[in-house]
């Protein structure tokens, strides 16, 4: 399906509303389709989607900005259990879900669908998580 900004990220950037992924808590989720599905156009907040989460990870580390390239380290999340994971969301943590934007979903990365089996899973970001 895709692998794009959120729409309300996108129009985030054209207001300068959008927090500063540098300096910010950013993370990524292991989503499950069955329970929420990648809705990129209507989803803006992390209460939209969290109850889709099969695992979260710690705040993004390693963080770069580069000629709108940005990227971290790649992420492992610890003795996942669940649904399958169908795709990936990337989202601020402002600790209030209902004012958590979303970011980017992804359900195309390589690996995934991947259905978890108790161990851990790494998810790698490749040459950047986004280039925008």
């Amino acid at each position: 399906m895709a692998q794009d900004l959120y729409t309300s990220y996108k129009e985030g950037n054209l207001d300068s509303s959008n927090p500063d992924l540098s300096s910010t808590n950013i993370k990524l989720s292991l989503m499950d389709a069955g329970t929420v599905a990648l809705t990129l156009a209507t989803h803006d907040f992390w209460d939209d989607v969290s109850s889709a989460s099969l695992a979260d990870s710690a705040n993004l580390s390693g963080k770069s900005i580069t000629a709108g390239v940005f990227d971290a380290t790649d992420v492992t999340w610890s003795s996942v259990t669940g649904a399958t994971g169908e795709y990936v969301a990337l989202w601020q943590d402002t600790a209030t879900p209902s004012t958590s934007p979303l970011i980017m979903g992804d359900d195309t990365a390589t690996g995934l669908p991947v259905t978890p089996n108790g161990g851990d899973i790494t998810y790698t970001f490749g040459t950047s998580i986004f280039t925008y």
